[in-house]
């Protein structure tokens, strides 16, 4: 089981990767952004909506290897987490 963390404003170092999830009509959709150095703007990947399934895995595939960094879920309002998903430090 995967484990990630709550984002929190300011928390996250450079290299981090954050999945938002929100809601889009009747669905729950991520997207993934890497926190950059604060002289420069964060990544984001891609810049279309994926199911938050797809957006995990996404994150999981990009945080390979030796520099890896803790995951951060940002939740948008009325965004509950699933358990199904892993587990949310």
């Amino acid at each position: 089981m995967h484990i990630y963390h709550r984002y929190r404003q300011g928390l996250p170092e450079p290299g981090s990767l954050i999945i938002k999830l929100y809601h889009s009509g009747e669905e729950i959709r991520g997207f993934i952004r890497k926190v950059a150095d604060p002289a420069e703007d964060d990544t984001i990947f891609p810049g279309e909506e994926m199911a938050p399934e797809t957006a995990l895995r996404m994150a999981e595939n990009k945080n390979r290897g030796a520099d890896r960094h803790p995951i951060f879920i940002e939740l948008s309002e009325g965004v509950e987490w699933n358990p199904a998903w892993g587990m949310l430090a």
